[in-house]
């Protein structure tokens, strides 16, 4: 185990697997380069740890890192850390699709389960779920040859007022968001556009709801007209949802998306 002085450590250690998991999460929706520190944060472990490991995983030809520089994975590194990526996900999907598992309940379980199971097991689940493009949280799932597809979205903070989207991903890292997006009524796929409301310095997320206030179906005359919702956008808020654009507004100042 890695906890253990003199122990060799291979791609088959769930340590190993973990870091090189963490390394490529990290950078994987931001440009942000990852270092010692940062992966120090993301695993809760001392910095004296990271700096161990890190060693061991240039050692192993998974990762390139000189003193005091970021950490970056190698070909070699990011294949591992794909293979975990696509089981977590998968694992994620099966927990809430199967099992009923809330999305903000998943994380911690497919981290146990992950390293449980065989290739065989995932490919199986895989088929079962129907080949799944994305997780519960709107994360792409590997393809078994390591190919990977990338919405092309932004995130909220990153977006000014008027600016309209689908809902395509929303971060699994603060489970308090995943709880209020749910109890708003808040998932995948949703309209959102954000505004300010009147002159204030608060931000509002505006969410189309149709089929709010009548019944599914119910299009005649006398149907209820849908309800829309808002949200006040905090800084977990902003930080944690990324939209495709579905309307383009007029002056937009949204960068280059993901």
């Amino acid at each position: 185990m890695a906890g253990r002085r003199g122990a060799v450590l291979s791609i088959e250690s769930t340590s190993v697997q973990d870091y090189v998991k963490a390394v490529y999460a990290f950078t994987e929706w931001q440009d942000t380069a990852m270092t010692a520190t940062h992966l120090a944060a993301r695993l809760s472990v001392a910095n004296s740890s990271v700096t161990g490991m890190v060693a061991k995983l240039v050692d192993l030809g998974l990762a390139d890192h000189r003193k005091y520089g970021p950490i970056a994975l190698t070909p070699s590194g990011r294949t591992l850390a794909l293979a975990m990526v696509r089981r977590h996900r998968l694992i994620e999907t099966f927990l809430v699709t199967e099992l009923g598992y809330g999305w903000d309940e998943v994380h911690d379980e497919a981290e146990l389960l992950e390293h449980t199971v065989s290739d065989a097991f995932i490919e199986r689940l895989d088929a079962k779920l129907g080949r799944p493009r994305r997780d519960p949280h709107g994360d792409p799932i590997p393809a078994a040859d390591g190919t990977v597809e990338y919405p092309p979205a932004y995130r909220l903070d990153g977006v000014d007022d008027g600016h309209a989207g689908r809902l395509v991903r929303v971060s699994d890292e603060d489970p308090d968001v995943l709880r209020l997006l749910d109890r708003h009524g808040i998932g995948l796929d949703a309209e959102l556009r954000l505004g300010r409301p009147g002159a204030g310095p608060l931000l509002e997320l505006h969410v189309a709801a149709p089929g709010d206030g009548g019944n599914a179906g119910d299009t005649g005359p006398d149907a209820a007209a849908p309800v829309p919702r808002t949200l006040t956008v905090d800084t977990a808020l902003a930080r944690a949802l990324w939209i495709a654009t579905t309307v383009p507004h007029e002056g937009c100042t949204a960068g280059a998306p993901r």
